[in-house]
């Protein structure tokens, strides 16, 4: 759930990021402004971070950096960390590496954005096939008994009605199971964004 978040929300910090700090704000100060909320648990990290260095009970911003890289769990999280962590300790230009990692994030996101449209696109099909052709053809094997009644029911032994009807009624069943699969795995590669 924490990954989800964390993906869900560092595109926003890096570009609130980019924007303090293009305008002179600095980086304990944006770090502050994020921490106030609005950005999710990356928001939280941020605020209990201040609050310890506010408190004097921390070893220093780089120190609180590094541990906030250990506990993310997503790779552009921990990218996002990893490079304020260098501004701290080598006094790095903060502002253009935050402007190429989000708009390499940025490009991510639409790729996998796409990626999931493209693979979205066939469920509908199979739904409609899946809840159309499924119960025409089970309605048909119901009907069959009845057609083959007479002349042609001397050529072959038909199951009971109960049979034909417990059959048919599981087809239908196993039907919109079907459908509720396929539509649980079109929810599940949701990307989250």
């Amino acid at each position: 759930m924490r990954k989800l978040e964390e993906q869900r929300e560092v595109l926003y910090v890096i570009r609130t990021l980019d924007v303090l700090m293009s305008s002179g704000v600095g980086l304990e100060a944006a770090i502050h402004t994020i921490g106030s909320g609005g950005y999710g648990i990356i928001s939280e990290d941020f605020s209990s971070m201040m609050k310890r260095l506010q408190k004097g009970s921390s070893r220093g911003m780089g120190p609180e950096l590094k541990s906030l890289m250990s506990k993310a769990d997503s790779e552009g999280y921990r990218r996002l960390l990893n490079t304020m962590y260098t501004n701290v300790t080598q006094n790095t230009d903060i502002i253009e590496t935050i402007r190429k990692q989000g708009t390499r994030m940025e490009n991510e996101r639409t790729e996998s954005v796409e990626k999931y449209i493209e693979e979205l696109g066939a469920v509908p099909e199979t739904l409609l096939s899946i809840g159309m052709i499924g119960p025409i053809i089970l309605a048909i094997a119901g009907l069959v008994p009845q057609l083959m009644s007479g002349d042609l029911g001397a050529f072959m032994q038909l199951p009971p009605t109960s049979t034909i009807n417990t059959v048919v009624n599981s087809g239908l069943i196993l039907t919109l199971v079907g459908m509720f699969m396929i539509g649980l795995k079109a929810h599940t590669k949701d990307p989250g964004l």
